[in-house]
């Protein structure tokens, strides 16, 4: 067993149970632009950003959009919703627990402002050195370079770092990057 000398979390459906407010977002915004966005994909797609799902979801269905303009919608569309945010108290306690003694980050295919409000929603952001968002990356989830990033930001080599996910997709980047993955599907109870 490889000593673990830094912890990296995803935010959204890890930190955070946010997922159920963005699909309500979601909803919204696609039925806006009569855009066919099953719930199931929604959460096969978490760590995307909105801006690649949108680009995919028209480009899918032959439609015409602005994916910058219609991800800002989206982003307006969840912010009234964020006062709901509440957290996920087993991984949470497990943040707490590693706080001061190891470096921390988090790792979210989310907007840096989104994220960091989500945090300080949460009142969790002081327990992370970085946080690493989505425009800090040029390849996003199943690919490695956010977690890769946020080992890079806390300073700890990838193959000592264990990483946090609730997606396929972003277990996949994790075990990717070298890092040892541990599904929070399996802590909820």
């Amino acid at each position: 067993m490889r000593e673990i000398k830094g912890l990296i979390f995803d935010c959204d459906g890890t930190l955070a149970d946010t997922m159920p407010l963005h699909w309500r977002a979601w909803q919204a915004v696609t039925l806006r632009h009569d855009l066919n966005f099953p719930e199931d994909r929604f959460y096969s797609l978490g760590g995307v950003p909105s801006r690649d799902i949108l680009k995919m979801l028209a480009k899918e269905q032959g439609r015409s959009l602005d994916h910058i303009a219609v991800a800002h919608e989206k982003e307006n569309a969840y912010l009234p919703l964020m006062a709901q945010v509440g957290p996920i108290h087993e991984v949470v306690e497990i943040a707490k627990a590693n706080h001061g003694k190891i470096p921390m980050a988090v790792a979210s295919g989310g907007t840096q402002k989104i994220i960091c409000d989500v945090l300080e929603h949460l009142k969790i952001r002081h327990l992370f050195a970085a946080v690493v968002t989505s425009e800090m990356v040029q390849n996003q989830k199943p690919a490695p370079d956010i977690f890769l990033e946020a080992a890079r930001r806390i300073g700890v080599e990838p193959k000592f770092c264990r990483a946090y996910e609730d997606t396929d997709l972003g277990l996949q980047a994790i075990r990717s990057a070298g890092m040892d993955a541990v599904d929070v599907r399996h802590l909820r109870g």
